[in-house]
């Protein structure tokens, strides 16, 4: 005699998760949004602005992957639903395993479709603005920031993600004293807003003749891409502009005129630089657009502690917060701190392979912020 009721009790939460997604979905509402696409899409200026109707492109994909992604769910649980009734009552052994099968991938499939769910805040389908800048260690602590950087390029290009390069200010002997990547998808700032603070780092540096041990740490600032839709005000007599000669790892898209623009915000001393495009103007337009987001999300953390104050509650400083530890020597380990989510497999994360990492993070966050802030 077999027994199947384990996997029956899987697909009475399944069934639980698909009704609580049905719920928040609003799949008629989701009809009309691609109808309204569809709309847009037909208008004779359509691609007049090609980089905006790739954006509404971009979104109406989205919305029908929601919709169709979710049938395709309800369509999986009613076959193995069937094929529960079907094993009962014809007592199928042989059966049973298919269903086991059939009902961790369907738990597989739900998960990853729960995450992108979770990503529903007013700018997590943006454009991500992210920063590296190493902390106190000189050249170990500048290594460690080329190693995160080649982490979150390979995690963007295993997404199908475009990773352009903004800034790049390389170390002294070996990695970087400061880059900034402009990582261009559809909810590329919702999956990288969770991977803002500081990374630390415990291995033998190779940096160091004596074999010692070393613990660095990196920050890692993200924010989404505003445009010009927004309503920042920024006074051009606030600003501080300057030019220089490009330099770093950047390739042909790297020049080496004095086209590169550095702009400091004088009342809030943040500072932003371009240097990816040949003309001086166009790195002053991107670098203006990285300012007016740095502002928007100064603006919104500063109304996040008021609402905190109001409230009562005692917030996280998440530009500082130490989020991760990365291990490499004693032992292997990376650690979330936040959430505790961890491996061993260090190798991998640095490969990219840091999805767990992120649907923990954001998972966390949503458990600790049901009712978050809406624009």
């Amino acid at each position: 005699m077999f027994d199947i009721v384990d996997v029956k009790q899987d697909l009475r939460e399944v069934a639980g998760r698909l009704h609580a997604l049905r719920g928040s979905l609003d799949l008629d509402l989701k009809k009309e949004q691609i109808a309204d696409f569809e709309v847009k899409m037909a208008a004779p200026d359509f691609w007049d602005d090609n980089e905006k109707a790739q954006k509404v492109i971009a979104e109406m994909n989205a919305v029908k992957s929601a919709a169709s992604e979710f049938e395709e769910l309800q369509a999986e649980y009613d076959d193995l639903a069937t094929m529960v009734e079907l094993i009962e009552e014809e007592q199928d052994e042989s059966m049973a395993d298919d269903l086991r099968q059939g009902t961790k991938a369907l738990v597989s499939k739900l998960e990853a479709y729960e995450l992108q769910q979770l990503l529903n805040q007013p700018y997590d389908k943006l454009n991500a603005i992210l920063e590296l800048h190493p902390g106190a260690g000189g050249t170990e602590s500048q290594d460690w920031a080329d190693l995160l950087l080649r982490m979150y390029r390979r995690w963007a290009e295993k997404r199908g993600f475009k990773v352009e390069v903004l800034d790049y200010l390389p170390g002294d002997e070996a990695g970087v004293k400061s880059v900034t990547l402009l990582i261009k998808g559809y909810n590329a700032y919702g999956y990288l807003k969770v991977e803002k603070g500081v990374h630390r780092l415990v291995r033998v540096s190779p940096f160091d003749a004596a074999g010692r041990r070393h613990t660095s740490f990196v920050s890692c600032d993200v924010v989404p891409e505003i445009d010009d839709t927004i309503d920042i005000e920024i006074r051009s007599e606030d600003l501080k502009v300057d030019t220089y000669r490009s330099s770093g790892a950047g390739g042909q898209h790297i020049n080496t005129t004095d086209s590169a623009v550095r702009i400091t915000h004088m009342p809030t001393g943040i500072v932003v630089s371009c240097q990816t495009e040949r003309s001086q103007i166009k790195n002053r337009e991107r670098a203006m657009t990285m300012l007016r987001s740095k502002l928007y999300e100064r603006r919104i953390e500063e109304q996040k502690k008021e609402l905190a104050e109001i409230r009562g509650v005692q917030s996280d400083i998440a530009w500082g917060s130490q989020i991760r530890s990365y291990v490499f020597h004693p032992y292997s380990m990376v650690k979330d701190h936040r959430t505790g989510a961890e491996t061993g497999n260090v190798g991998a994360v640095m490969d990219g392979e840091i999805d767990f990492l992120i649907d923990a993070a954001l998972r966390g966050e949503m458990n600790k912020n049901p009712d978050s802030d809406r624009e």
